[in-house]
């Protein structure tokens, strides 16, 4: 497999319009772990598995255009909602709520234990690309390849303590929000109308339609979703503790492990959202590589803004 590097893609007009008219069938469900996940399966059963994370507040339609053109080159497409989205819900009254990074990778191997998914291609963006990385850094048996948006974003809570530039802290505005108990109820009260803003600032170029962005909110409906988003950007400020089980893999995490599986890192060249420069995480990757940018004023939620670059990354990587 050989993979360039820097390569630029521009993205259509179609996409970055945000008109697609794609649906999913049947919503699937699985028990994996602590939860039931909800999901959507594409494409032949014999083909590369390829599991699809989404990010947050996105949902699994991120992926809309994405899926069927993996599906027509016969890869096994896997998108779950992630714990807090949609239909998935944890099988326990008793589980506590925990949006922890570590928890989210658990729950992908979970899934892929449940489907009896040795190994897969994993490829997401936001929590998903977290969640991706940790997979491919921690049980690199279990990630045959990895595509990225935003490129390597494995952290810990010692790393989230040091302060960053104001500008950097000012980007980051909804985690201080979230640290609060009038952030949390604000969320729960104007729940899609946040969503609505996150998506516009982190993709300011993005012309979406409500009907696009209405698709997708309706898996922030989830009774878990106030919980898992307030707990994820607390436990990253130290302001909410993890669950022991995790603290293992936490420490791990700590060291901030290089990935040493194929990879492939991705960008919009109008990304809103706060992410890290390319130079910086390039030596992470310590095994065939490659950075792609992304042209046309492709924002935060790459895979749906820009779908036919994201799909060929994906499929250059299955290959």
């Amino acid at each position: 497999m050989t993979l360039a590097v820097g390569q630029l893609f521009v993205a259509g007009s179609a996409a970055a319009q945000g008109s697609s008219t794609t649906r999913f069938g049947t919503i699937k469900q699985v028990h994996a772990g602590v939860l039931d996940v909800g999901y959507v399966e594409m494409g032949p059963a014999d083909g590369v598995p390829v599991i699809l994370l989404h990010g947050w507040p996105y949902d699994i339609h991120s992926f809309a255009e994405v899926a069927p053109i993996l599906a027509a080159a016969r890869c096994r497409v896997l998108l779950p909602f992630l714990r807090g989205f949609g239909s998935t819900r944890f099988l326990s009254d008793m589980s506590a709520r925990n949006g922890q990074p570590s928890a989210l990778a658990v729950d992908t191997v979970d899934f892929m234990d449940a489907l009896r998914i040795p190994s897969a291609v994993i490829a997401g963006f936001d929590w998903g690309a977290r969640t991706a990385n940790i997979v491919a850094a921690l049980w690199p048996e279990r990630c045959s390849a990895l595509v990225s948006v935003s490129g390597y974003l494995i952290g810990s809570q010692e790393a989230g303590r040091a302060p960053l530039p104001p500008g950097a802290e000012h980007d980051w505005w909804y985690q201080y929000y979230f640290a609060t108990e009038r952030g949390r109820a604000g969320y729960e009260r104007y729940r899609r109308d946040f969503a609505k803003l996150i998506w516009r600032l982190g993709s300011p170029k993005w012309s979406f339609d409500d009907a696009t962005f209405d698709r997708s909110a309706a898996a922030l409906d989830n009774p878990d979703q106030v919980d898992i988003a307030i707990h994820n950007y607390r436990w990253r400020l130290s302001l909410a503790a993890g669950e022991a089980r995790y603290d293992a893999l936490e420490a791990r995490l700590a060291r901030l492990p290089a990935v040493a599986v194929p990879t492939i890192t991705m960008e919009g060249d109008a990304n809103g959202a706060p992410h890290p420069d390319p130079v910086v995480y390039a030596k992470k990757f310590s095994g065939p590589y490659s950075h792609r940018l992304v042209a046309g004023g492709i924002g935060h939620n790459l895979p749906q803004e820009a779908p036919e670059a994201f799909a060929k990354a994906v499929i250059d990587l299955a290959r």
